[in-house]
């Protein structure tokens, strides 16, 4: 099977035209020309990955952070950059990845979040005419105390802990989240009407949280790995008898909690 066959079925939900300017989506190392009998996905493209690529028999590999992000000066074994790029070179693996293209559809990286946090009648929420756009904002099912959503979103997430502002008095019901590095759109969360905001990369003075809304960083890593599943899923449902399965490492964080 061609890799492009791959590519548009993952491109059909979240179409390579959606990434930000400076993003760097779609083939890192091969092309669609590239014959593919099986990919293996993954959160980030490392040497491990590569390495359990070729013990599985995969020649596909597909991320949602990019292999080539910037500038490379010179491919070498001294970065980890290099030794991937090298490594997948070297046992002829094709490299993919969608990175803000699956962050701007409803479907992909804040929609999964948002599914696993039962949140309902969601939508975009800083979208486009076409109703794509970064984050997810929701409700609820009901109106809850700032700690107790706190509690129930470390156990649903799996997270061993959360950074957040000054809890609010009032109960929290309306939530708005971004997968990722979101400080950005902490004032259309405001502008939105959340209760509370939940995404990544949160910084020190962004904690003077606007008034009647909670910020809530629960880890770049931990707001993002719910689309390792998604990418899954979609290759699936679009090409059934294409070998396809999520790498055993890639629910490893690489910040580690003491």
């Amino acid at each position: 099977m061609k890799a492009s066959i791959v590519a548009a079925a993952i491109e059909e939900t979240a179409p390579l035209a959606l990434q930000e300017s400076w993003d760097n989506s779609g083939f890192c190392i091969g092309n669609g020309s590239s014959e593919v009998h099986s990919a293996l996905i993954g959160f980030d493209c490392t040497p491990g990955l590569i390495e359990e690529a070729v013990l599985s028999g995969a020649d596909m590999v597909i991320t949602h952070h990019p292999l080539i992000f910037g500038g490379i000066k010179k491919i070498s074994d001294e970065t980890l950059v290099g030794r991937t790029v090298m490594a997948a070179i070297r046992h002829g693996i094709t490299v993919y990845a969608c990175h803000t293209n699956m962050d701007k559809v409803l479907r992909g990286v804040s929609g999964a979040t948002a599914s696993r946090l039962g949140l309902l009648d969601v939508r975009v929420l800083d979208q486009d005419a076409d109703g794509n756009g970064l984050g997810i904002i929701g409700h609820l099912p009901g109106p809850v105390p700032a700690e107790d959503f706190l509690e129930e979103m470390k156990a649903r997430l799996g997270l061993s802990s959360v950074r957040h502002s000054r809890l609010p008095d009032a109960p929290v019901y309306t939530v708005a989240l971004c997968g990722g590095a979101g400080r950005s759109l902490i004032g259309a969360a405001a502008a939105a009407g959340a209760d509370v905001y939940v995404s990544g990369d949160i910084s020190y003075h962004d904690f003077y949280a606007p008034d009647g809304m909670m910020i809530a960083d629960i880890g770049h890593f931990e707001s993002e790995v719910e689309i390792i599943g998604v990418i899954c899923d979609t290759i699936r449902e679009k090409i059934p008898n294409f070998a396809v399965r999520i790498a055993r490492n890639s629910t490893v964080n690489p910040v580690y909690y003491f």
